[in-house]
């Protein structure tokens, strides 16, 4: 443990050291301090509405965060959203979200949770779900929106952007960030964490809980980490996440392509330490993904993730484990194999996005390229052999 309980103004710097906001200035400080003198630990919230099951390296910025205040004594309250959900959160939006059905938000909820517990310690940790409060009868509903106005709601971005473009703001939004903040009130939150996007939100959530006679939470705002285009902010439905139960050898691949530019951001959100701008950014980078790899898969898997690299990327050769598949009667004509129909089965590519790889040269049979005329394959040719589709796609052939 970093710091203890016996310290609370060093326990609160050491908190505050890399998030981007510390709200209000000194509140932080100030729960510690009653916390210890109430001789109790912290409630530190946070709040996950379940619209996908995987966590990526994203999440694990604010997770990290909430493992400090673990291993310096106090309880996460994780919320998982299986109510908020069904609303979708405004945060960021131009448009309604659409609403997710029951079932599918409880089966990411499971997955989100079990992933979280990768980074947090599954000892320290109170899960709730926020239907346990929010699925509340209208005269509770009427009290909790008696609470809150219109105008205070209407202040955030999003939707004075959508109002002066002329957009539709739905009842449903108006009410997310207000249920948002009855979530600290039913669970007595005394920090809550979210990204920058959750700023409003988590004010709104002090406004609630002193609505109820309750103490405001303090609050940390945590940066965004970017994808692996460096650019936009790390999402699955951008295409530029890191999973954290991605295969070793594909996380590292992909933690191999983030620009250079992007590394010292990298290391600061995910490794908690500068990074050295004497060492060369291959050998960071490399570092980078060993240490991540090594993180969510033990301690040998970074070692061999990065020799898998090499072998594909430096030497040029196949991986040493390549799975296999086996032609089945229905792939052969006359003896012969239609290659996209073999693409579009053991691949996941279309068979028109099969015939312009093979146009391009990158299909490869033992590493030969074959050309766009050869859409059609003697299968004996193919027994035995190993097909690449693109640079890290590889499975050996077996006939019938």
């Amino acid at each position: 443990m970093a710091k203890t309980q016996s310290d609370p103004a060093a326990v609160a710097a050491f908190l505050e050291r890399n998030a981007v906001e510390s709200l209000p200035a000194g509140s932080l400080l100030e729960v510690l301090e009653i916390a210890g003198k109430d001789g109790r630990e912290l409630r530190v919230k946070l709040g996950i509405d379940p619209t996908a099951p995987d966590i990526h390296l994203g999440h694990v910025v604010v997770l990290q965060k909430l493992r400090e205040f673990q291993d310096a004594g106090h309880l996460v309250v994780l919320i998982i959203g299986d109510f908020t959900a069904r609303i979708g959160d405004p945060s960021g939006q131009s448009v309604l979200r659409p609403m997710l059905e029951r079932d599918e938000i409880g089966r990411n909820a499971l997955t989100f949770q079990q992933q979280a517990f990768k980074v947090l310690d599954p000892d320290r940790i109170e899960v709730r779900h926020n239907s346990e409060w929010l699925d509340m009868g209208m005269t509770d509903l009427l009290a909790l929106l008696r609470r809150v106005t219109v105008a205070r709601v209407l202040e955030r971005d999003d939707f004075q952007g959508r109002i002066a473009e002329g957009k539709p703001i739905s009842m449903l939004e108006l009410l997310y960030p207000v249920m948002q903040g009855y979530d600290s009130v039913a669970i007595h939150a005394d920090v809550e964490l979210g990204g920058t996007d959750q700023k409003f939100n988590l004010l709104l959530g002090r406004d609630v809980q002193a609505a109820y006679d309750q103490r405001s939470q303090a609050i940390l705002t945590m940066p965004i980490l970017p994808g692996t285009d460096g650019d936009r902010r790390m999402g699955k439905s951008l295409g530029n996440h890191i999973g954290v139960t991605e295969p070793p050898e594909e996380m590292f691949g992909k933690l191999m392509r983030v620009p250079d530019s992007a590394m010292a951001t990298y290391y600061e959100l995910l490794l908690v330490e500068e990074l050295d701008p004497l060492v060369p950014a291959v050998e960071s980078k490399r570092a980078l993904g060993r240490r991540i790899v090594e993180r969510f898969h033990g301690a040998e898997a970074g070692d061999e993730a990065e020799r898998h690299f090499d072998r594909l990327h430096k030497e040029h050769k196949p991986p040493e484990q390549i799975d296999e598949v086996t032609l089945a009667s229905t792939d052969l004509t006359d003896g012969s194999v239609h290659l996209p129909a073999l693409l579009e089965s053991h691949f996941g590519v279309s068979r028109s996005e099969a015939r312009r790889l093979l146009e391009q040269g990158a299909v490869k049979l033992d590493g030969q390229p074959l050309g766009g005329d050869q859409i059609d394959i003697e299968a004996s040719r193919l027994d035995g052999a190993v097909l690449q589709v693109g640079k890290r796609k590889f499975r050996r052939v077996r006939s019938v």
